[in-house]
């Protein structure tokens, strides 16, 4: 297990200060965050790269701040994969060899071992010049095996990639990590989380603000930072109330608007999220079962994640998702006056 605790970093304009992070053997963590976060500093500091001021950075029980780079259990992949240019991709791969002593045959037979791992056996001879984004990344991460590090990790390795080839490299991600490799991955693409990660990290200003499995952090945000980083988009900080007389219990925004939702809990402060595809647009007031209905503008629509979303200002200011063809049946426009209605059973409630 990998264990940081207490690691601080403080660099003029930004500090990085992690309070503790646990990475599991054969976990695949990611860390979200914005540019500037300290996403890439702090893999930097566990490479060796960077020196941090305070705090240690633990591998089963050894603490590994005091390692030169070359002693330490872990391998990087730079964003821009860093191959050599003059180096074919055999002798990219088998420069991580170097300092061990392996005969001529042998070493062959494990650069080609590598290759094949990573579907490049058919491009050994060939330069980095000649390779496509995604070649040059499966070169790139079979150099940083064959130093068999504890922990790969990746520093945003499909930002310069277009969809085809991240879809292929997450595949050879997914790979690795089901082959037992730890990995430690950092990005800005939240996407590229919830397609890989066991672990979410979401950093901001350089603190990690909620860690968890993939599944806890994109159901219980627990900050409007996380939540809008995690794609939620009605996320409301609210107070349970509940009505001695009728027995029904209802959520209060800070701005005293209520939201009516299903809950077993009768008090207390929190979160509430409305899910987009659960939001019915309406042009005129309708009579419907929906608990929940509000009167506003559309101030914006816009192509989302999985769908289209309508922006509306109301009293509760909700981001509905339709689809193409219900954008286009009911004229929706900018501007345009729309009913917003949703179930008070499809509210989820998140105690503080």
């Amino acid at each position: 297990m990998i264990l940081i605790k207490g690691l601080k970093k403080v660099f003029k304009e930004f500090t990085l200060e992690i309070d503790e992070l646990k990475i599991g053997q054969g976990d695949y963590v990611v860390l979200l965050g914005n540019s500037g976060s300290g996403k890439t500093v702090l893999l930097e500091i566990m490479a060796g790269l960077v020196r941090s001021d305070s705090g240690s950075i633990f591998m089963d029980g050894q603490d590994l701040n005091l390692l030169p780079i070359q002693k330490r259990p872990f391998g990087l992949v730079f964003q821009d994969q860093a191959l050599f240019p003059h180096m074919t991709v055999a002798e990219n791969i088998s420069y991580a060899f170097k300092n061990r002593s392996f005969k001529a045959k042998e070493l062959r037979s494990k650069t080609e071992d590598l290759a094949a791992r990573m579907e490049l056996i058919d491009l050994l001879d060939r330069t980095p010049a000649s390779l496509s984004g995604g070649e040059k990344q499966r070169v790139a991460l079979a150099r940083t095996l064959a130093k068999e590090p504890a922990c790969l990790l990746l520093d945003e390795p499909l930002s310069a990639l277009d969809n085809k080839l991240r879809k292929e490299i997450r595949a050879v991600l997914r790979w690795l990590n089901r082959m037992g490799h730890t990995v430690l991955h950092v990005t800005h693409d939240f996407e590229e989380a919830i397609s890989l990660a066991t672990h979410i990290g979401v950093m901001e200003k350089g603190r990690i603000v909620q860690f968890g499995p993939a599944e806890q952090i994109l159901r219980e945000p627990r900050s409007f930072f996380v939540a809008n980083f995690t794609g939620i988009r009605n996320y409301f900080k609210v107070k349970l109330v509940k009505d001695d007389l009728e027995g029904e219990v209802t959520a209060w925004t800070e701005d005293k608007v209520p939201i009516h939702l299903s809950t077993n809990k009768s008090v207390g402060h929190g979160f509430v999220i409305i899910p987009c595809e659960s939001i019915i647009l309406a042009k005129e007031e309708v009579n419907t079962s929906a608990r929940n209905q509000f009167k506003g503008l559309i101030l914006d629509i816009s192509p989302g994640r999985y769908g289209i979303e309508v922006h509306i200002q109301a009293d509760l200011p909700l981001v509905a998702q339709i689809t193409k063809g219900a954008l286009k049946r009911m004229g929706l426009k900018v501007g345009q006056v729309v009913w917003a209605s949703f179930k008070a059973t499809s509210v989820q409630f998140i105690r503080k």
